[in-house]
């Protein structure tokens, strides 16, 4: 346990306008987040540590007119590949995606009056290579999706923003046509229904999504879901399926990516049940390795990511009258783009390119969903997930 708490260690945030990833430009304390009027954003980044690089999460100042950004600080901790907030944005919550022996989970306070990311505690995860982390509405219950384990592990959040050990680990089984990357199952990512009712989880190894209802009231070191609920869908052999986004209008529309068949497979969406629709090509070079799907906050276009070949971003227009989709363009983005997010305000794409150390940052096209690439690029070696958080001025 000593080994798996000792993963995260902080590190002083300061301000930094020189671009420079570790802050070296101003010494504690220097750092004042004035107000704003909204237009300007925390930029939160996971990476991957392993070699020279990235230490941890780093934290930015991001203009969300302009496309803009400012260095603030960083937090050391191993392989952070995948990073969540809670609800009020106070507690930011991250895996180390390592083996079954050192995988873990961290939980970090959020002072966003002075940009400081500080270590509440570790838990260990039990399970290989979790990979997804999502909190409840209510920031009550944390819960990660382990590839390598083929599993998720729940936690409980206490008062204080930091987790309880595990109180639960589902262990799922299946396997898929691929014999080399669907040999067993492979939770890839965990989220809450728009109505909070329902927990999904894709699985790449078996080719099914899984649906748990949501336990409302557990007592303390009970589950926040009811395993005895679980329902399976199953999608087509060999699609792989790894990220998934509701659509923003009450989540009528449900959107799922497959990183080995490359398609993007449309649902209705009523009450947890899934009705399916419409199968798209995000990906036409047989990559097998898109990565991430997101819906812009207006509900008018889907983007979908892809890597191993022709490296990009994949555009969709959405039907207002049904959610279906109609292929709108293609982006061309720096190498192995894992993972994207997307400014609240819908004028900007920020894309992780794990493999060219750096962010870009695209600003979208309104009318049609396009994008251009500001050559505003964030430098930071191996980035693989963003998130966006408002500063005290846009809360």
């Amino acid at each position: 346990m000593a080994g798996i708490i000792g993963a995260a260690l902080l590190v002083s945030c300061t301000g930094n306008r020189s671009g420079k990833a570790d802050g070296s430009s101003a010494s504690e304390g220097e750092l004042s987040v004035t107000e704003t009027d909204g237009r300007e954003l925390f930029l939160l980044a996971g990476t991957y540590t392993s070699g020279e690089g990235s230490k941890g999460i780093y934290l930015y100042r991001f203009d969300a007119d302009t496309g803009s950004s400012d260095s603030v600080g960083m937090v050391e901790v191993d392989n952070p590949s995948y990073l969540t907030l809670s609800p009020d944005e106070r507690f930011i919550y991250a895996v180390s995606e390592e083996g079954e022996a050192n995988s873990a989970v961290h939980a970090f306070s959020f002072d966003k009056r002075i940009g400081r990311m500080e270590l509440l505690n570790s838990q260990p995860v039990n399970s290989g290579s979790p990979c997804y982390i999502t909190v409840d509405s209510k920031g009550t219950n944390v819960h990660t999706a382990n590839y390598g384990g083929g599993s998720i592990t729940s936690f409980q959040v206490k008062k204080d923003g930091s987790l309880t050990p595990a109180v639960s680990i589902m262990l799922f089984k299946g396997s898929g046509p691929d014999s080399v990357r669907q040999e067993g199952a492979h939770l890839h990512s965990v989220r809450y229904s728009p109505d909070g009712q329902y927990l999904f989880a894709a699985d790449l190894g078996s080719d099914k999504l899984y649906r748990l209802s949501v336990n409302d009231t557990p007592f303390e070191g009970q589950p926040g879901l009811l395993e005895n609920s679980l329902k399976e869908f199953v999608m087509p052999a060999g699609t792989g399926p790894r990220h998934f986004d509701f659509h923003p209008d009450g989540g009528r529309y449900f959107y799922l990516l497959g990183e080995l068949s490359g398609e993007v497979i449309v649902y209705d969406y009523s009450f947890g049940e899934l009705t399916q629709k419409q199968v798209m090509a995000a990906d036409t070079t047989g990559a097998r390795g898109s990565a991430d799907i997101h819906v812009s906050p207006d509900g008018r276009f889907l983007y979908a990511s892809n890597r191993l070949q022709a490296d990009g971003i994949a555009i969709f227009s959405i039907d207002p009258d049904d959610g279906t989709l109609t292929k709108a363009g293609y982006q061309l983005t720096g190498k192995h783009p894992r993972n994207f997010v997307i400014t609240p305000n819908g004028k900007f794409i920020l894309v992780a390119a794990r493999d060219d150390n750096k962010v870009q940052v695209f600003r979208i096209d309104t009318e049609t969903g396009l994008l251009t690439d500001t050559h505003q690029d964030i430098p930071l070696s191996k980035p693989v997930c963003l998130k966006f958080a408002g500063t005290t001025g846009s809360d």
